[in-house]
């Protein structure tokens, strides 16, 4: 047979490189850390270390699943930007306030950027186009956007 010699440590090798594909496409570091520790744990399996034949192997394969965790979320950390808390705002709160057009709104799409109280959002018209600069109230939310009409 053909895949006579294909060790399954290559397939869990495939699983980890695919969970670092999938988070390069879909970034938020949720697929980063099973990748890292399914192409550690691949790796060993491929050069002939059976971590999951004994009690001891399977012990072993966890503390390196743990410390590759550990060592993947702390150099991660370093990559992100310094104190910066994520802006955690109910958008529904946001009815009744007043912003500026950074990037036209129309009522068509989601292209437009307004900024209230210094954070930008997605914003859409409620009717016709409102140019840059223009003053706006939020008048309801949709999901992440806001819908505006001009002051």
């Amino acid at each position: 047979m053909v895949f006579e010699d294909f060790s399954y440590g290559w397939i869990i090798i495939l699983f980890g490189a695919l969970f670092f594909v999938l988070e390069v496409f879909s970034p938020g570091f949720f697929l980063l850390v099973p990748g890292t520790v399914l192409l550690i744990i691949g790796v060993l399996v491929v050069l002939g270390i059976d971590i999951f034949g004994s009690t001891y192997g399977i012990v072993i394969g966890i503390a390196i699943a743990i410390l590759a965790a550990i060592v993947t979320v702390f150099l991660y950390s370093r990559l992100t930007p310094g104190d910066e808390k994520p802006l955690t705002i109910s958008m529904d709160s946001l009815i009744g306030k007043t912003g500026r057009v950074l990037t036209a709104a129309d009522e068509q799409t989601l292209s437009g950027k307004v900024s209230i109280e210094g954070q930008i959002f997605s914003a859409k018209s409620y009717a016709g186009t409102i140019p840059e600069g223009a003053k706006v109230k939020v008048i309801a939310s949709q999901g992440v956007h806001i819908v505006v009409e001009e002051e």
